[in-house]
């Protein structure tokens, strides 16, 4: 099975909160409500600033995919 680039995520607990799963390295769950990211694999031997920017680049593309998402229930 191929999975998609993005995924959204919901939990019952955050009514608040917007997840976006990332599924390619880095695999990650981005709230977009305040940006946060947390990882899902050890990232220690990856050049921070490449990460950061990779990372930066992954938050914009999750709000994009989100708003297209919602685009579509409007």
């Amino acid at each position: 099975m191929s999975l998609p680039k993005f995924l959204l995520a919901d939990n019952s607990n955050y009514p608040e909160d917007i997840f976006v799963l990332h599924t390619e390295y880095p695999r990650l769950l981005i709230n977009l409500k305040d940006d946060s990211v947390e990882f899902f694999e050890d990232i220690s031997g990856e050049n921070e600033q490449e990460l950061a920017n990779e990372v930066s680049g992954l938050i914009e593309a999750a709000g994009e995919f989100y708003d297209e998402q919602v685009g579509e229930y409007e």
